[in-house]
Formats: C-alpha cells, sequence, structure tokens
C-alpha cells in the first residue's frame, strides 16, 4: 500500500532535495529556503531551522555518522551538528575555511571530508571530537584547493549524494566534471616552515629587529614586518601573531606578513609570531622579540605626582579662599549689625528721648494749669498721653530698625515743619518761638537714606534751639 503525504502536509511548500533514512523514519532536507526535518509514521516528528542555531541557506548535504549525530551542510552558515535534540555549528569563526559546505563524508579513519567553497577540507577525528566537546574551540584543518590540483566548481543539484567512496579507498565527486581523491596517498608536507621577524617599523621610522630593542617614547603608530619560509604553496602559509599586554588571544592572519598597532602605552613588550605550512603544520615554537617603549617626560611617575601635588595646592588654595570669603561674609554681617545697633541707638537718641522729654514739658504744664485753669489741664494730658501713644510707636520702630521706612511722604520741608509744630505744642504758645522753613532750588525726591540722615540732623538742631537757645525765632533753611 503507498502512502502519500503531500509536501504542504510537512508545513512545507517546496520539495526536499536530500533524504536520509534513520530509525524507521527519514531526515529531509530543504533547499530554497533551508532546514531539516524528521519524519516517521505520517507525522513530522522535529524540525529545524536557522531560527534554532541552524546553519543558513539551504541544506545540499545530510550525514548521520556512528554515533547517531546528524550533520547537516549548509551553504550559507557552515556545517551543523544534530544530536538529542542539540544543535552545534561549525563555522569560520571556529576555523572553517569558508562557511559554504556542499558536502561531508566520513573516511575509514573517522576523519571527516568536506568539499567547500574555498576547497577540499579534511578534519582529523581528534579535531571533531574537542569540537564537540566545545562547539567555542577552534579546530585545525587542511585544504587542499586549486593550486594542489584540486578543481573547485559548483555541485549540481541532485537528489544522490555528490560524494561517493570505492572499495579501494578513493573518493569520488562530481561537481564540473569527475573528481578521484585518495585520501591514504595524500601528499602532507609535515615540515613546519621557519618563522621570521624582519623589522619594525615606528612612527615611519624602521629598525631592526634586535632582542631589547628600545623604541622612541611617544610611538603611536608601530608595523611589524615578518615572514616564514615555506616552498611549497607559499601563499598558504598562515600565521597566529600576539604582542602581550595588548592582546587577549591571538590574532589569526591568512597569507599576511605584517600587523600594525596603534597608541601602545609606554612599557615592555613581547611580540610573538608562529606560522603554520599549507598542510596545516604549526611551528609552535615562532618567532619572538621583546622591545620597550619608554614613557614620555608627562607619562612618567614624576609627573604623575607633580599633577597629584599640584591639584592637591589648588584644592588647598580653593579651600582658603573659600574661609578668606566666608570671613568676609560673616565681617560683613557683623560690621551691618553693629552698624544697624549703633542707628538704632542714635534712633532711640533722636526720637524716643527727645519725645519723653516732650512728654514731661507737657506734663509739667499740665500740673501748672490744675489749679488755675483744670479744662486746658486735662486737656494738656490729653494731649500727653496722645503723644505718649505716638512715642510708643516710635520706639517699638527704632527697637525693629523701620525707623527709617516710617514716612509715607519724601517731601523733607514739610517734615521738618512737622518737627516744628510737634515741638511748639509741647510749650505755651507766650514762650512759642516762630519756625520758618525755608527752600532753596527745585524740590525733588531724595534717597531715603540721605533724606533719614538730614531729617535726624535737622530735628535734633530744631530740639536744642528749642531747648537751649531760648531763641524767638528759628529758620530752617533747605538748599537743593
Amino acid at each position: 500500500m503507498v502512502e502519500h503525504f503531500p509536501w504542504s502536509a510537512l508545513g512545507r511548500h517546496q520539495q526536499a532535495k536530500v533524504i536520509v533514512p534513520d530509525q524507521g523514519g527519514v531526515w529531509l532536507a530543504f533547499w530554497l529556503d533551508g532546514g531539516v526535518l524528521y519524519f516517521k509514521d505520517g507525522q513530522v516528528r522535529a524540525s529545524y531551522t536557522a531560527a534554532d542555531g541552524l546553519g543558513k541557506g539551504h541544506v545540499p548535504g545530510l550525514r548521520l555518522d556512528a554515533d547517531g549525530a546528524l550533520w547537516a551542510a549548509t551553504e550559507e552558515g557552515g556545517l551543523s551538528r544534530i544530536k538529542d535534540g542539540r544543535i552545534s555549528t561549525l563555522t569560520n569563526r571556529n576555523g572553517l575555511p569558508c562557511d559554504t559546505v556542499h558536502w561531508t563524508i566520513e573516511y575509514d579513519d573517522r576523519s571527516l571530508w568536506l568539499y567547500t567553497a574555498c576547497g577540499l577540507v579534511r578534519i582529523a577525528r581528534t579535531e571533531l571530537d574537542a569540537w564537540v566537546a566545545d562547539p567555542q574551540r577552534r579546530i585545525e584543518t587542511t585544504v587542499w584547493d586549486a593550486a594542489d590540483g584540486f578543481k573547485l566548481g559548483a555541485v549540481a543539484t541532485t537528489f544522490n549524494p555528490p560524494v561517493a567512496k570505492s572499495t579501494d579507498g578513493k573518493l569520488w565527486s562530481v561537481g564540473e566534471g569527475v573528481q578521484v581523491i585518495d585520501p591514504r596517498h595524500v601528499v602532507i608536507n609535515k615540515l613546519p616552515p621557519p618563522v621570521h621577524i624582519d623589522q619594525v617599523t615606528a612612527n615611519g621610522q624602521t629598525y631592526d629587529a634586535a632582542q631589547g630593542l628600545r623604541l622612541p617614547g611617544g610611538v603611536h603608530d608601530l608595523l611589524f614586518d615578518f615572514t616564514a619560509l615555506s616552498l611549497v604553496a607559499a601563499e598558504k602559509t598562515r600565521f597566529r601573531v600576539k604582542l602581550d599586554g595588548q592582546d587577549k588571544d591571538w590574532r589569526e592572519l591568512v597569507n599576511q606578513r605584517q600587523v600594525h598597532y596603534t597608541n601602545l602605552p609606554p612599557g615592555s613588550y613581547h611580540f610573538r609570531v608562529l606560522a603554520s605550512n599549507n598542510s596545516g603544520v604549526w611551528n609552535e615554537q615562532g618567532a619572538t622579540l621583546e622591545f620597550v617603549i619608554p614613557p614620555m617626560w608627562y607619562q612618567t611617575n614624576w609627573f604623575r605626582v607633580f599633577c597629584v601635588v599640584a591639584f592637591l595646592a589648588l584644592l588647598f588654595a580653593a579651600y582658603r579662599l573659600r574661609v578668606r570669603q566666608l570671613a568676609h561674609q560673616f565681617n560683613m554681617s557683623l560690621e551691618a549689625r553693629v552698624s544697624e545697633r549703633t542707628r538704632i541707638a542714635r534712633d532711640l537718641h533722636d526720637t524716643l528721648l527727645q519725645s519723653f522729654q516732650g512728654l514731661l514739658l507737657r506734663f509739667e504744664l499740665a500740673s501748672q494749669l490744675f489749679t488755675d485753669r483744670p479744662a486746658e489741664a486735662k486737656q494738656a494730658l490729653d494731649s500727653a498721653l496722645e503723644r505718649a501713644a505716638e512715642a510708643v510707636t516710635e520706639a517699638r520702630d527704632a527697637v525693629q530698625g523701620l525707623r527709617s521706612s516710617a514716612f509715607d511722604s519724601n517731601d523733607l520741608a514739610n517734615d521738618i515743619a512737622a518737627i516744628a509744630k510737634e515741638l511748639t505744642s509741647d510749650i505755651s504758645a507766650v514762650n512759642s518761638p516762630a519756625v520758618d522753613v525755608e527752600v532753596e532750588g527745585v524740590r525733588r525726591n531724595l534717597k531715603p537714606v540721605v533724606r533719614d540722615e538730614a531729617y535726624r540732623i535737622a530735628g535734633e538742631a530744631l530740639r536744642n534751639a528749642f531747648r537751649h537757645a531760648q531763641a524767638t525765632r528759628i529758620v530752617v533753611e533747605i538748599q537743593i
């Protein structure tokens, strides 16, 4: 009985190009959009794509190894291994020469052979097992390309395996024709190439690569030239370089015989170069160069100490300056307080004491009038009480320092006339002198401080004249 399962039943819109049997089911590989799936008992049991970690691109080859692992060759993403639902992918980041893999085959010694876009690749079983244990590890490979007589070309799309091993151990592959490789008689160059560091170029100046080389300070551009002697396929020589203290790991170069570094800090350095021949045999001893880049004057420890001391000195100077500023502000504040208290004391002398003296005169007048004129005496007492209330207000304003802003107007002449009126009301009309306030010039507003000081001076002069001069006429002349 024949069962038919359309591709849509498998969740695909295209046909598979590769089929591999496995435990009663089959693995299918797809051409255009890539991916593989496992089909058994009429159901898709597993499916893997690039989103799951499989190599990108279509899958031209599938192979099951003796361990039950499925190897998928991909056209864009290297070689993927699927085992127990876990995917590991071998790419050029792990040492694979390139990521385009057309087919794979396992040879009798369990080495893995790959046909890639950059040549025929052999991976020893020990390298492969080490990578399976640690998928982040780099592997060593042997590559044969056109320089070795292996013709590179596209592999035709086919349902049949593009490679097969004959009974005599040879590998037959199809592409642009048929090629035969005998892995048992492949020539391997086992001689590691000697490595030599030729010269060092620092800031455009060339130096011989002598041990203990001392370069000039301030080097910002450093170029190492090196080479390796290989008489067989010299263009396939590979290098690994590492500058201790600068490179965290080896840098691998293919057919490149110089390396460039920039902005190296001063210090002692150890430069190492390793090389491999066309068969991947490495010279593990390589070549080394020890050199020194001395510091510039601004890179020395004594200059750093000087900068630290200078910085601390600046901090100390800033601290002293700030302390002086705070002391100056404190002194200014203290001086302002003393000045304010002095002004209040002067106000008390000029206003409060004078007001009390005026009250004494009023009470004395009322005492004299009680016997003969009690009505006038009562009026004098009422006037004295009003004046006492004003004196209390003046005292409060003086204590609070508000005397200078107590004026509603800015007319000095009127304010002085008010003082004169107040003084004449404190004594009898018979003994009261006449007070005239004269202004020369155009009346204008004065600054509050000037007005207050002039007001106080004039008030003090008027009180002294009333008290001590026994004057009959007092003239106040204001010149503006």
